[in-house]
């Protein structure tokens, strides 16, 4: 068996009751059950649709995300989470090269790196070098002014760790800021790259070894191995070409918001909706969600 799940932007819910009916009916699908009200609903489908993708070319110019996927064991025991643009609404590193005087030339890396145009590493040694005096306490700055979560992490976090889900957030940024992030969201534990720093200043440079794709895949398998879980056991969530390999493992790896050279290569791609589309995808209701 299958469900179909169809959402969108909870800050405008606009969810057509009509449609899923004719989709429902195009494809033979079971009862619909609405999850939120004009914000998202599923239903049970026999088979995977033969015009999955077409269906969902035209919904996404309908404002509206649909993920078909298996219906046993959708619900996970594990959240695996990126940082950057995906539990923030920054990339930290891009704020940071803005107060450095650095911002454009920054940001156009990060851009081509997180498409997969640009090897990952290199191009985290490159946009830290150009951080070199940058005094160490524009980090706490950053922190405070500019980086702002994004919608739905809360009720993500709070939701899964009350059905007993371990929450891990895992980042190709640094510690300084998922240390703050896991903090203010509720996560079990936080792993990224850590800035070298000497007499307040940055020194350019990162300790290694540098945390990127690999480290992600590797973070995927040491923490579901120490709780016993099996990859299928995890949702996994990012947006970079450096999330695709832990997304490609887990049990349920979301695209969210995601580059369009990423999204190609996930089956679950959510653009629409926010990361309480991954509560949606498991099976919850809005009247499910934890206390945010």
């Amino acid at each position: 068996m299958y469900v179909a799940t169809l959402l969108t932007n909870p800050a405008a819910p606009s969810l057509d009751r009509a449609l899923p009916e004719s989709l429902r009916n195009a494809w033979g699908g079971g009862d619909v059950i609405w999850l939120s009200p004009d914000e998202a609903l599923e239903f049970e489908l026999s088979d995977m649709p033969d015009n999955r993708w077409d269906v969902w070319a035209d919904l996404q110019g309908m404002g509206v995300d649909l993920i078909v996927q298996p219906a046993d064991g959708r619900r996970k025991k594990m959240l695996l989470a990126d940082m950057d643009s995906t539990m923030i609404q920054q990339e930290c590193i891009d704020e940071l090269a803005d107060e450095a005087g650095v911002g454009d030339r920054v940001k156009d890396i990060t851009a081509r790196a997180m498409n997969g145009e640009l090897d990952f590493e290199g191009a985290l040694i490159e946009r830290v070098g150009l951080l070199k005096d940058l005094d160490e306490s524009v980090i706490g700055k950053v922190l405070n002014e500019r980086i702002t979560l994004m919608p739905g992490g809360r009720a993500l976090l709070a939701t899964m760790r009350a059905n007993g889900a371990h929450a891990a957030l895992v980042s190709g940024g640094f510690t300084a800021f998922t240390a703050r992030v896991a903090e203010l969201l509720g996560f079990d534990e936080n792993r990224a790259n850590t800035l070298l720093a000497k007499n307040g200043k940055l020194t350019g440079d990162v300790a290694r070894p540098i945390l990127g794709r690999q480290a992600k895949i590797e973070a995927l398998e040491q923490i579901s191995a120490r709780l016993e879980l099996s990859e299928n056991d995890v949702m996994a969530v990012g947006d970079g070409a450096n999330d695709l390999g832990m997304l490609g493992r887990a049990g349920t790896g979301v695209a969210l918001h995601a580059k369009p050279s990423v999204a190609a290569q996930c089956d679950v791609r959510v653009n629409h909706g926010d990361l309480t589309a991954l509560l949606y995808l498991q099976g919850y209701s809005r009247a499910d969600f934890a206390e945010e």
